[in-house]
């Protein structure tokens, strides 16, 4: 029985990548107090791991908390955000749609560069939409930004693109 969020989240992530759907609600169940408390938490370090658990829990009925993370003062809470809604957004691109203005916003001025590429990953899972192509392609063509990020934002791009012959 974990004694931790973190520890739930990690079980909780084996059983979702098991497929083990009733034992995953079940722990959804067990944990979504203590995780809507630690969202909330003064430490940035506790939020952090709860917008990550989100993720790990596989927790859809979460992304109004999720966006919460995405607008958090701490780098590492909008990182740990970004990688859940990454995660949560693989099969469906409706979490991902449904905060692109955010995304867009992190991806062009987060002070931090790796929340940045994170938020651009994040982009590869939503549909395939004009400002945001505009928005990659400025990215990958400017020599003000970063090389990795540059990158991202062209590999997001082309895969964005391919998207749209389909």
């Amino acid at each position: 029985m974990p004694t931790s969020l973190a520890d739930a989240a990690v079980e909780a992530d084996a059983l979702a990548a098991r497929g083990d759907e009733r034992n995953l609600a079940g722990m959804r169940s067990e944990w979504a107090d203590e995780l809507e408390a630690s969202a909330r938490s003064a430490d940035y370090q506790e939020r952090a791991v709860s917008y990550r658990a989100i993720g790990q829990f596989r927790f859809r009925q979460k992304l109004e908390l999720l966006r919460r993370g995405l607008e958090d003062t701490s780098p590492a809470c909008r990182g740990s955000a970004l990688v859940s809604l990454e995660l949560l957004s693989r099969e469906a691109p409706g979490p991902v749609n449904a905060v692109r203005p955010l995304l867009h916003t992190l991806a062009n001025a987060d002070p931090n560069q790796a929340v940045r590429r994170l938020a651009i990953v994040c982009l590869r899972n939503g549909s395939p939409q004009r400002d945001t192509m505009v928005l990659l392609q400025g990215l990958s063509e400017s020599d003000e930004q970063d090389a990795q990020l540059r990158e991202a934002a062209k590999r997001v791009a082309a895969g964005l693109k391919k998207k749209t012959t389909r």
